[in-house]
């Protein structure tokens, strides 16, 4: 096993579905110790999502095993008083925290971010929500697809004669759930004393930071529309066609435009006078792409891959999301994990690891996501409470 660089922090992960359970995976792949806080007798729904029926019946759904392997869980309700002081000794005896709440939500609670830091001034407090603590709409609910509607993500997605089309899986939470590790990974590298602080994290503001490129035109007056699977920048790049299939190309340099050409036997069209410019070929885009199509379709997507990248352009297949996973470079990476669910059968899945390497090794989950409050009492014990006080809080329903 690597040791990850985040090892002998504890983190409390409070969130559940996508975005923060996500973004608090990684910090556990990278080696920190995760308490996930979960609501006695449901948990985290993710625990009920995904196609396989079985693993919805152990609690373990294919959404949940997503994001939530390596991660203690530990069930407390916190509108019981048992539970509050539960969660107030995990507090103290923690470095981070991590909630995606409705603003508010835990300070109703007595968890306000002053009265948590108040309870261990060098605590890492991160809310990650949909439009963060302040603004209009601070206290609307919020989902990928809303986020992708507001950030003008869906209207620069899909092709010019249709309408705007969200991205195929939930960018805007994944966006929402790194930001948010990266804010609590650099709260942690804070050397200060105390190094308390309170990270307010919002799904839309990393949306649209995240679409820098296209938030910067827009800044700058231009209007950025749909335009399918070209790229705004330059020409060609983009989708072709081969003999037996799609694969995307991109020439952003002048010479590798001339490479393309000469490697499909057209060394004619750099020379053309409506190809000469980068603004010409885009002007001229569809045209140029025609042509180009015209000499691609003689070979095939492997063969016409294998040799633009020996020419150094950039180009690879269209893949379904099965062969991405299984392709040789995916694999020759250990991205790809097996876990032992917990049960008798001590059934085996696949579970995605992290996407850092440390030192040359990836980074892996050594174990499942644990059942629901199965680590509680262990965890509880472990932050200085006694027996008698966890005896009764479970008996209490506190726990």
């Amino acid at each position: 096993m690597v040791v990850g660089v985040l090892a002998g922090y504890r983190i409390i992960d409070m969130t559940t579905v996508l975005a923060g359970p996500l973004g608090v995976y990684q910090l556990a792949l990278l080696g920190a110790d995760v308490i996930k806080v979960e609501v006695p007798g449901t948990g985290d729904v993710a625990r009920d999502f995904g196609a396989d029926a079985d693993l919805r019946e152990r609690q373990m759904g294919p959404s949940f095993l997503a994001s939530n392997s390596q991660k203690s869980s530990v069930t407390i309700n916190l509108k019981s008083d048992g539970g509050r002081e539960a969660f107030r000794r995990l507090v103290r005896a923690s470095d981070a925290l991590v909630e995606n709440m409705r603003p508010g939500v835990l300070a109703r609670l007595g968890f306000s971010p002053d009265e948590l830091l108040a309870l261990n001034p060098d605590l890492v407090y991160c809310s990650l929500t949909g439009f963060g603590s302040s603004g209009p709409l601070a206290q609307y609910p919020a989902y990928d697809q809303i986020i992708q509607g507001l950030a003008g993500m869906a209207s620069v997605t899909g092709f010019p004669d249709g309408d705007g089309v969200r991205v195929g899986f939930p960018v805007c939470d994944a966006l929402g759930g790194y930001v948010a590790a990266l804010a609590v990974a650099a709260g942690l590298a804070n050397t200060a004393s105390p190094r308390g602080v309170y990270l307010d994290v919002a799904m839309l503001d990393a949306a649209l930071s995240a679409m820098s490129w296209v938030s910067s035109e827009a800044l700058f007056g231009r209007h950025p529309r749909r335009i399918g699977n070209d790229n705004a920048a330059s020409s060609p790049s983009g989708t072709f066609y081969a003999a037996d299939g799609p694969l995307n190309i991109a020439t952003n340099t002048l010479e590798q435009f001339r490479t393309l050409c000469r490697v499909v036997g057209r060394d004619d069209l750099p020379d053309d006078p409506r190809f000469a410019t980068r603004e010409d070929r885009k002007a001229r885009r569809s045209e140029l792409s025609a042509l180009l199509n015209e000499a691609l379709s003689l070979r095939t997507v492997e063969e016409w891959v294998t040799e633009l990248a020996a020419e150094g352009v950039p180009s690879g297949p269209l893949l379904e999301v099965p062969d991405a996973l299984h392709q040789p470079q995916v694999r020759s990476r250990g991205l790809v994990h097996q876990v032992t669910l917990p049960g008798p059968d001590s059934r085996q899945v696949s579970v995605l690891g992290s996407p850092i390497h440390v030192n040359g090794e990836p980074l892996r989950p050594e174990r499942a996501p644990a059942e629901l409050g199965s680590d509680t009492e262990r965890v509880l014990l472990d932050v200085g409470c006694q027996p008698e006080e966890i005896a009764r809080w479970r008996e209490e329903g506190a726990i």
